[in-house]
């Protein structure tokens, strides 16, 4: 009899232990989800950051940076322009000019137009990309509608300039740059 008693205490004891083990382990296991999650929504901001940082993927730096500009009357750098609208937006959207010849140094202003071809009022957010890719480092945006998102009303048309310059650091080898935006629906 005193067996038996044995036997169900030491069944409990490792029934205990296995349910203090799993108690742990699916802890753990929340922890690892709670993780996992704040890493997808730091991927991000930590992407943006390191394209900024490195010129990856053409991204170019949203700053204000004018100081004592110098113009390098030398030579001309060609910036071409190329935009897309994704699907979904229901917008054209095309510069007035498709390229421009500037000093580098001097500050430009280009204008682009966006039209809302829809019954409704639609926004959308501009995303840069620069190429080649190592031209981000020396394009710098002083004002552009890429710095936020963009609404149109029902048929609206909107000129949305965009004003920058060429860093007159910018290599002797590097002469033809091209700046593209695509257009993204997004909520309102």
């Amino acid at each position: 009899m005193n067996d038996i008693k044995e036997v169900k205490t030491q069944l409990q004891q490792v029934n205990e232990a296995r349910a203090a083990a799993n108690k742990k382990l699916g802890l753990k296991m929340l922890w690892l989800v709670a993780g996992a999650l704040l890493f997808s929504f730091a991927l991000v901001p930590i992407y943006n950051v390191l394209c900024s940082l490195t010129g990856l993927n053409g991204k170019t730096e949203n700053k204000v940076a004018v100081s004592s500009l110098t113009i390098d009357k030398t030579r001309k750098v060609k910036v071409e322009f190329t935009t897309t609208v994704m699907p979904g937006l229901g917008w054209n959207f095309y510069p007035k000019q498709s390229e421009i010849e500037l000093n580098p140094g001097k500050i430009e202003t280009v204008i682009f137009i966006a039209k809302n071809t829809t019954s409704v009022s639609v926004s959308g957010q501009a995303v840069p990309s620069v190429s080649p890719g190592q031209a981000s480092l020396y394009l710098k945006k002083i004002e552009c509608f890429c710095f936020q998102k963009q609404t149109l009303e029902a048929g609206e048309t909107k000129e949305m300039p965009l004003r920058f310059y060429v860093s007159p650091e910018i290599p002797k080898s590097m002469n033809d740059i091209a700046l593209s935006y695509a257009f993204f629906a997004s909520p309102k």
